[in-house]
């Protein structure tokens, strides 16, 4: 999936505006006479001085220039405005018109750059443990246990990078360095990555999607009250990763840290009992600096802060899937396609925080290319948008603490249950009981 990604090529991006056409059959664009070609019926027709043509609708048009020698092959997409919006619908765009809108050096990757945000956060951590240390002021751990949760979430976005061949071209530099980073934070690096690129490569898709997937109905029927609770009240949700990692999701089953899970393929079992060796001496040395200077003062610089960065890494992931104000669509079989599943990500903002977890809110262009690296995504996005058109949602922007994401969560938990066991395009749907028990 991912070099057929890579491979994409092609189409030119959109144009903000179309000019008028003069019969509703041909217009001029470019200096030459074009053909409209109707992608659906009743086609909604704007000119740059906003003025409507024809009858109002949901889709597109396309043209085709009839200078065959100089645009041959070439579909130019105009801009529409919809009176209603069907986000279930397939694009008007292909993911190679996405690709040709963003700058080529977008997708470099520079290790020396890339290193230096390693530095940069390794050498906080051990500042703010020292710092914390020192003083050992019970005012200060609160400030000390956040501080340090983010920068713990921060150092598993830079692995991620690595995981996704985006920290540097060189597979060997981004697995040590992947492996440092992730197991420093008890995550097993091959373990996780390999699962994540199962997520990556069905995202959006109800069965096969890997990461904060929807519950079918048939599944959710079978949970008990229990199981619910912990599912969808707070704060359960965001204390889940550790337990995905040993049983993944409800429904799935396999391990993270075993070799023979079905998570992998046999020729990645060598890998994942690598990453779990890692994750091992990593517990092992956590468990005897509790012997050398005690279990308080090592739950007090490392237990706290670690779930901190649980709650921030599942507090995102959902976000990045779910909570939007209008409601997102799912795939299963033929209507699922590696675009439109990309398109139902959602980009968040964190205000300050944006910098110091890397920009891993950008994330509707890192689903669709996850070889960006993290320093390119906003860039990116931005040369993105007039091409994503409406099927980019655009961003509620934060104060300097993202607080308001907090009742984004709490709705979607209460609102976002489970799915329909039929039906090629799905959404989310309340289980009323449920939904009376959290309110």
């Amino acid at each position: 999936m991912a070099s057929w990604v890579l491979s994409e090529c092609g189409l030119k991006p959109f144009p903000k505006f179309h000019t008028q056409p003069k019969t509703g059959l041909s217009c001029t664009y470019k200096n030459k006479q074009v053909k409209i070609r109707f992608l659906r019926e009743n086609c909604l027709f704007r000119s740059s001085r906003g003025r409507n043509w024809g009858i109002q609708v949901n889709a597109p048009i396309a043209f085709e220039t009839s200078n065959d020698e100089d645009n041959a092959g070439n579909k130019v997409y105009g801009v529409w405005e919809e009176d209603e919006f069907d986000p279930g619908a397939a694009p008007p765009f292909k993911l190679s018109d996405v690709r040709e809108a963003i700058p080529k050096h977008c997708f470099v990757k520079d290790a020396w750059r890339s290193m230096s945000y390693v530095v940069r956060d390794i050498l906080v951590v051990f500042g703010l443990a020292a710092t914390a240390a020192y003083f050992n002021n019970w005012f200060l751990w609160p400030i000390y246990w956040f501080a340090q949760g983010t920068m713990f979430w921060a150092l598993f976005v830079l692995g991620h990078d690595c995981g996704h061949g985006s920290f540097s071209n060189n597979s060997k530099l981004n697995s040590v360095v992947g492996h440092l980073l992730h197991s420093s934070i008890l995550v097993p690096y091959h373990g996780w990555r390999i699962s994540h690129r199962t997520h990556h490569q069905n995202h959006g898709h109800v069965e096969n999607d890997e990461s904060w997937h929807p519950v079918p109905k048939r599944i959710f029927n079978l949970m008990d009250d229990t199981g619910k609770r912990f599912r969808f009240t707070l704060p359960f949700p965001l204390l889940a990763y550790p337990f995905y990692l040993w049983i993944r999701s409800p429904g799935k089953k396999g391990s993270h840290y075993d070799p023979n899970s079905d998570l992998f393929v046999p020729s990645e079992r060598k890998d994942v009992i690598t990453s779990t060796v890692c994750w091992t001496a990593m517990a092992s040395l956590l468990v005897g600096l509790c012997f050398v200077v005690g279990p308080i003062p090592m739950l007090k610089l490392y237990g706290v802060p670690y779930w901190i960065f649980v709650m921030w890494l599942d507090f995102v992931t959902y976000l990045h899937h779910h909570g939007h104000e209008g409601k997102l669509p799912w795939y299963r079989g033929k209507e699922w396609t590696y675009l439109r599943g990309g398109l139902t990500t959602l980009d968040r903002d964190y205000g300050w925080i944006n910098n110091i977890h890397h920009d891993i809110g950008t994330h509707v262009v890192h689903h669709l290319f996850p070889q960006i690296p993290h320093y390119h995504l906003i860039e990116a996005t931005e040369a993105a948008r007039p091409v994503l058109g409406k099927y980019y949602r655009e961003v509620e922007k934060s104060g300097p603490i993202p607080f308001h994401l907090l009742g984004i969560l709490i709705r979607s938990l209460k609102q976002d249950h489970y799915v329909s066991d039929t039906g090629d395009v799905v959404y989310y749907q309340a289980d009323p009981k449920l939904s009376e028990i959290l309110k």
